[in-house]
């Protein structure tokens, strides 16, 4: 077979019942929606299909490395050729095309980048979108900008998933002519078995995934395990496949168990999916969600799914990103359960209670909402359309992330004040890499030569780790080739060196020599792509101070911990016990000197004046030289001192001090008397319970309003009050709405007369539990004859009574007076009077006199 036969290739694939209704959406409107379930054999056959329709050559995406070299072999098997003959790829350093290609899988990052350099196209005749259910930043920029493309050029486009939101998508895609044409498959799925075996311990802790979980996935596996049959299971990371694996290996020692993730070889990745066990036990393959819809292990009848997933995260706190550990969506936990039915009846061990998958989210998170969204502001910025404003896309970028992402891109000299790009950022996004390590890539050559810069960024953009976080000996066992990456990250530093400009952006030869502190690069390079987070060792601990102004923590027995300068390359959240109380441990850095620290943070160099809230405030003990405004000239690097001198605060700056102190410390600063604290709950409950005007009086609600009701008191505290002198009473009676102030005291009132003729404190819940009732404590002996319970707050709120004995200890509680009388009173009557005979107990309290006196006074 030498040509694309589709016959030949869709035999015995479910999804060849469905290419005439593809062939007809391609050839009559360009467009097309694709839903076909996992293993139907849309990404085998729409191809080949899309380019029986047009002359030319069909790009297809798929969201992956391995799933592109996958899907390129097999149907370059199917045509009888080779890769890079009928069927060529295109990843991230490999391309093997030829001039007979017609159908070229790439990965959707490298489409990006072509349509960035050629907006057009050329050459291209057809694009096929795979996998768009997964909702990657890539694929969805593919598919706003593919639909622009559209607008200039007939391009057939075809976009595919096994579970996604069709009609959003065939309206984003659409024409004058409506939505883009719908195509539906059924496939065909054998009859499938679910099981539920959650573990009795938690899944995750907050250092991941926990070792009793992964046990747990093993034995489980170990079990339902069959010989005769191939079993899949899934796990949410590469470092949870690898555990997985050798706990298998000792449980079922006669199976070839394999792992299956994005940082294996090819090789090993091939070895998982293709071929037959090597042993008579069968085969278990571990895998990520690689193999959830876009990849194809065969001879599987066993999934076993832990129901987790790695989703980005950006920590807008930190400005950090990375991979966190969630929920599996029930999309996602459908595909991977539709492994197993593929060749006959299977089973699906889900490892969690079937109230979990009820409560999952129906469809996984794009990751547009979530994932740092640097690399997207420069691509949208590059493409001409800042922000994504104007753009038809499936999800818009969020507002908080994409300003974030252009403040970045801004520090790096890549995009201009209005968001459009630069010719430092058209250079960067010729690099394949985040913008970031791109730029330090560019800089970074001048600095310490192209090829130790190389393989700095190359190390950063895998991913790749070190037992003990030192970046540094990371790099040197990657040079010397004692790290089983060494081969992959060697191919790729040497083509981004590649990419480096020739003439100002290289320096000729390489300075670096492995195992080198300070001479590596790994210092200086990193800090140029972060200069955020360059840090400082605080005291003589493990924390350490980054320039963004947060705090992080070596782990115990770290080779660095006697550096004072770092640059922190991936961190983590933690304990406290883990992480020193910083909140965050350092997971991988290197080692900086205090000149190559400011040369990479020339740009967070500041000289001013910095003013700070004594931490005496907190003792609220009123002395009068504690709490006070200092002031400070210093020498910064961000947040890092690097000298300082006192000097005396103006009021302006010392203001904006205590703003910062009470934002960044809470409300918790102020001093808050007995009066202070009783109408701020007062308030409390007015606002709860009958809304505007009555003011919010919440911790966020007040700090948000700090001029309005506490100007006066700040500029007092900004030029040397001390917190505990001011009282807060009547600063809050400033946010008091007129005229229904003058409602305050018949609306909420602080005392409440009772029979007896005295009055009684009522004691108003706090500020953060308004729904509570109000309390009225007082002597039971003061409330006979009172039958009706008072009601507040324009008769909405009842009192709660706390009726006590002569001693003033609690004898009941009730917000209903009338039963009480005429029920529990007798029994707290017969308990009561012998212990207190001097005070009266009345058979009928309704008739009794109500007195505080004892019955002689009386």
């Amino acid at each position: 077979m030498t040509d694309l036969d589709l016959r030949a290739i869709g035999e015995g694939l479910p999804f060849a019942e469905t290419l005439d209704d593809l062939r007809a959406a391609v050839t009559t409107r360009g467009v097309a929606v694709v839903q076909a379930p996992p293993g139907s054999g849309k990404t085998t056959l729409a191809p080949p299909l899309v380019a029986d329709c047009v002359d030319g050559r069909v790009v297809v995406t798929g969201p992956r490395r391995v799933t592109v070299r996958a899907a390129a072999r097999r149907l370059a098997h199917l045509t009888g050729t080779q890769v890079g003959d009928l069927v060529g790829h295109t990843v991230r350093g490999e391309r093997r095309v030829g001039p007979r290609t017609r159908v070229e899988f790439v990965t959707p990052g490298v489409l990006v980048r072509r349509l960035l350099a050629d907006p057009e196209l050329t050459g291209t005749a057809a694009v096929v979108l795979d996998e768009v259910h997964e909702r990657a930043l890539d694929t969805d920029l593919l598919l706003g900008m593919l639909a622009e493309v559209r607008q200039l050029r007939e391009l057939p486009l075809v976009a595919m998933s096994a579970t996604l939101d069709a009609p959003g998508i065939a309206a984003l895609l659409g024409d004058d002519d409506g939505p883009a044409p719908l195509v539906d498959s059924e496939g065909a799925l054998h009859p499938l078995e679910v099981l539920w075996e959650p573990s009795t311990g938690p899944r995750t802790d907050a250092r991941g995934v926990t070792r009793d979980f992964l046990e747990h996935v093993a034995r489980v596996t170990a079990r339902h395990h069959e010989p005769d049959h191939h079993t899949l299971v899934f796990v949410p990371g590469a470092r949870e496949v690898d555990q997985v694996v050798e706990l298998l290996g000792r449980l079922v020692p006669g199976a070839e168990v394999l792992p299956l993730h994005g940082r294996l070889a090819p090789r090993e990745q091939d070895r998982a999916i293709g071929g037959e066990p090597t042993t008579s036990g069968g085969r278990i393959v571990v895998s990520t969600d690689l193999a959830e819809s876009s990849l194809t292990v065969p001879g599987v009848r066993l999934v076993v799914d832990a129901a987790l997933s790695r989703e980005p995260r950006r920590d807008a706190a930190r400005d950090m990103s990375g991979l966190v550990t969630v929920q599996a969506s029930r999309a996602s936990m459908t595909q991977r359960a539709g492994r197993a039915a593929r060749l006959g009846p299977g089973r699906a061990v889900r490892l969690v209670e079937e109230s979990v998958w009820s409560r999952a989210p129906e469809h996984v998170t794009p990751q547009i909402t979530t994932a740092d969204l640097t690399e997207t502001a420069l691509t949208l910025a590059a493409w001409g359309s800042p922000r994504g404003e104007g753009m038809a896309l499936l999800t818009p970028p969020p507002t908080a992330g994409i300003d974030a992402a252009e403040t970045t891109l801004r520090g790096l000299g890549l995009v201009d004040d209005g968001g459009r790009i630069t010719d430092d950022g058209f250079a960067a996004t010729r690099i394949p890499a985040d913008p970031r390590l791109a730029r330090a890539l560019l800089d970074g050559a001048t600095l310490v030569g192209t090829t130790a810069a190389a393989e700095v960024v190359a190390t950063l953009a895998d991913d790749l780790r070190s037992d003990d976080g030192d970046l540094d000996r990371l790099l040197a066992d990657l040079r010397s080739g004692r790290s089983r990456d060494a081969s992959r990250w060697r191919r790729e530093a040497d083509r981004l060196a590649r990419l480096v400009p020739a003439g100002e952006h290289r320096r000729p030869g390489n300075d670096a020599r492995a195992g080198d502190r300070h001479v590596s690069g790994a210092g200086l390079v990193t800090a140029l792509a972060h200069p955020g987070r360059i840090a400082r060792r605080v005291g003589d601990g493990p924390a350490y101070l980054l320039a963004s102004g947060t705090r992080a923590a070596l782990p115990a027995g770290s080779p660095m911990r006697h550096d004072e300068w770092l640059v922190v390359a991936d961190v983590a959240r933690a304990d406290g016990r883990v992480a020193a109380g910083t909140g965050a441990v350092i997971r991988l850095a290197a080692a900086l000197t205090r000149d190559e620290a400011e040369t990479a943070g020339a740009g967070l160099r500041v000289r001013e004046v910095r003013a700070d809230l004594g931490e005496g405030s907190l003792r609220r003990d009123g002395g009068a030289s504690k709490g006070r405004v200092t002031a400070r000239e210093v020498d910064a690097l961000g947040a890092i001192e690097l000298s300082s001198t006192p000097i005396r605060a103006d009021p302006a700056t010392g203001a904006d001090a205590v703003r910062r102190a009470l934002v960044t410390r809470g409300l918790d600063l102020l001093t808050w008397s007995p009066a202070a604290d009783a109408l701020r709950r007062r308030l409390a409950v007015l606002h709860h319970h009958l809304g505007d005007p009555w003011p919010e009086v919440s911790d966020d609600a007040l700090a948000a309003r700090l001029e309005q009701w506490l100007g006066p008191e700040l500029q007092r505290v900004a030029t040397g009050t001390p917190f505990a002198r001011i009282d807060l009473t009547d600063p809050l009676r400033r946010l008091l709405p007129w005229p229904e102030a003058t409602r305050l005291d018949e609306l909420a009132p602080e005392r409440l007369p009772v029979p007896s003729g005295s009055t009684a404190t009522i004691t108003w819940p706090p500020h953060d539990e308004p729904s509570a009732a109000p309390v009225l404590a007082v002597k039971l002996q003061e409330c006979f004859g009172l039958g009706e319970t008072p009601r507040l707050l324009d008769g909405r709120v009842p009192v709660l009574f706390h009726l006590l004995s002569p001693a003033r200890r609690l004898l009941a509680v009730t917000d209903d007076l009338a039963s009480f009388w005429s029920g529990p009173y007798a029994q707290v009557r017969a308990e009561m009077r012998g212990r207190y005979p001097k005070h009266p107990w009345p058979e009928d309290p309704w008739t009794a006199p109500a007195t505080a006196r004892t019955k002689r006074r009386t």
